[in-house]
């Protein structure tokens, strides 16, 4: 057989070995044993770990955890974003008004399709999403007023109740991503309830949508309520 190991990139060859012996009494007491290993990567010179050895074991295993959940920028940040927080992986971004796909459940009695969706603000983290209205189709400030979304499962908070969703929000670390991740699990689950008798809309949330699903015609924003809140107030 051919050996090609002489082809790789990078040889790693072996160093030392560590030996862990553990007592089978009651104090589970235990020892380590520190080998180094001679040029045909046998065992030799065994001997108790020292200090030293084990400093250098810490170091190699360290791992900044928060460097691995951290979110990170494929490429050049997107236009509509408009806060992040790497560490905490909070993203807050907007979207114009659109025309997207809304699933209602049959309880509520309106029949699923395509309508024209106001302007709105995302607030989202690996676990939770929040979400806001705006009354204009431009890139907000800091001073522009939040509307409540209006949009069933959304609590007076901007919280949205994603029922039974298998979020998977935590295996991305792009913030692109995170951010489709986020607007995806929204449109593709179902519209069923008002959150705690909170009403979005000026007037009734179901005679609403009903009279935009299915056409063109854009969204009212003359029917959106105004939150207590600003942008600023939710910028991190």
């Amino acid at each position: 057989m051919e050996d090609i190991t002489n082809s790789f990139g990078t040889y790693f060859y072996p160093s030392s070995a560590l030996v862990f012996y553990q007592s089978n009494g009651g104090l589970n007491d235990t020892y380590v044993e520190h080998f180094d290993m001679d040029s045909n990567g046998a065992p030799v010179n065994p001997h108790p770990l020292t200090i030293s050895e084990a400093k250098r074991l810490a170091t190699a295993l360290n791992i900044d955890e928060d460097s691995l959940t951290q979110l990170k920028s494929d490429g050049i940040l997107p236009n509509n974003l408009l806060s992040f927080d790497a560490k905490s992986a909070t993203i807050i971004w907007y979207s114009k008004a659109q025309k997207r796909e809304l699933i209602f459940s049959e309880g509520l009695g309106i029949k699923s399709g395509t309508a024209q969706i106001p302007p709105l603000v995302w607030m989202a983290d690996r676990e939770s999403l929040h979400v806001y209205a705006l009354a204009i189709n431009s890139k907000p400030t800091a001073n522009t007023a939040l509307h409540y979304a209006p949009f069933f499962n959304v609590y007076e908070s901007g919280e949205v109740c994603m029922g039974t969703v298998d979020i998977k929000a935590t295996e991305t670390g792009s913030i692109k991503e995170l951010m489709t991740l986020w607007e995806n699990y929204f449109f593709n689950s179902y519209f069923s309830h008002l959150m705690a008798d909170h009403n979005p809309v000026n007037g009734n949330c179901v005679l609403l949508w009903e009279s935009l699903i299915g056409t063109d015609t854009m969204f009212p924003t003359d029917r959106l309520i105004k939150s207590n809140q600003k942008l600023k107030d939710i910028l991190r």
